[in-house]
């Protein structure tokens, strides 16, 4: 039998069948796609196959299809393995915040790279518009400027008043799209927002340390009742890059990968080379400071902490 997973719980899976109906399953032994090594062997959106165990109310997982992409962070705590979050999307959203919580640059920019190193388009939601008040306006603009002008849609919503919200449903219609961000950032309210009749449950974000609690624990894909599927995640409070060389870091920046041929030696890291386009374009503005600093954080493997909040 033939299906595709809805639900990854570590160890259980749900998964979708063919006649719309959901069954659990497991894994047994070792399944693992070649080439990959991930602590999750299976993951949300895979098309798997299964047999029905003698009850036939559950599952045995026995293969997995060839997956078109997917999108992986390195294991939080196996930092030689990635953690597959989630496969077979047809784009990605990440959610952004400007405050409560304030969503770091490095942090879009480290996830952007992963999607532009798996080719999977992503499209970055600056969420909780509502509590900008005029106020945030002009570093919103500044900051979406800075995505817009290398290639990346984006779009500033709000639950609270509705605003961005049609554009949100009509980018969502019809695609199977994963659903990212730091924790706290609004993604299960903008979910119901969306399509009310999931009820997905939501949090508050800490006062205190201005963070937001996990309400969702595992990855789990959600049928849109104006047609499509998304894929709500775990809240990240750090995206660990995993098997990308400096030179494979600069292909997935947009605007330093178009500039490549510009610089003077053939192998330039844009770090301390003369002569370099990048850098060049770094001092002229032509490239954000920002985005340039998380380059060199990406190929210095610094995830030390710079773009954490406080409290972790």
């Amino acid at each position: 039998m033939k299906g595709i997973v809805i639900k990854s719980t570590g160890s259980n899976y749900l998964v979708r069948t063919d006649d719309g109906s959901v069954l659990s399953c497991k894994v047994r032994g070792k399944l693992r796609l070649e080439g990959i090594r991930a602590t999750n062997p299976v993951s949300v959106g895979d098309i798997v196959e299964f047999d029905l165990e003698s009850d036939e109310a559950t599952g045995v997982i026995t293969k997995i299809h060839p997956r078109k992409n997917y999108i992986v962070r390195k294991a939080i705590k196996q930092s030689k393995e990635t953690h597959v979050i989630a496969a077979n999307i047809d784009q990605t959203l990440l959610v952004a915040t400007l405050l409560m919580p304030e969503t770091p640059l490095e942090f879009i920019d480290r996830f952007l790279v992963t999607a532009e190193a798996y080719k999977v388009p992503a499209i970055l939601v600056f969420n909780k518009l509502d509590l900008y008040q005029g106020v945030l306006d002009e570093v919103l603009e500044e900051t979406m400027d800075i995505y817009r002008n290398i290639g990346y849609r984006c779009i500033a919503v709000s639950s609270v008043t509705g605003d961005g919200i049609a554009e949100l449903r009509d980018i969502l219609k019809d695609k199977t799209t994963l659903l990212s961000g730091w924790s706290g950032t609004g993604k299960s309210t903008l979910i119901n927002t969306v399509n009310p009749g999931l009820n997905l449950r939501t949090g508050e974000v800490s006062m205190a340390t201005m963070s937001g609690k996990h309400t969702t624990t595992f990855a789990e894909m959600f049928q849109l009742d104006f047609g499509g599927y998304i894929i709500d995640t775990p809240g990240i409070r750090g995206f660990g890059i995993i098997n990308m060389t400096p030179e494979d870091v600069s292909h997935n920046f947009p605007e330093i990968f178009s500039r490549l041929s510009q610089c003077k030696f053939y192998n330039c890291t844009h770090t301390h080379e003369p002569g370099c386009a990048v850098k060049n374009a770094v001092d002229s503005g032509e490239i954000a400071s920002s985005r340039y600093h998380s380059y060199i954080s990406i190929i210095n493997d610094d995830e030390s902490g710079k773009y954490r909040t406080k409290s972790h």
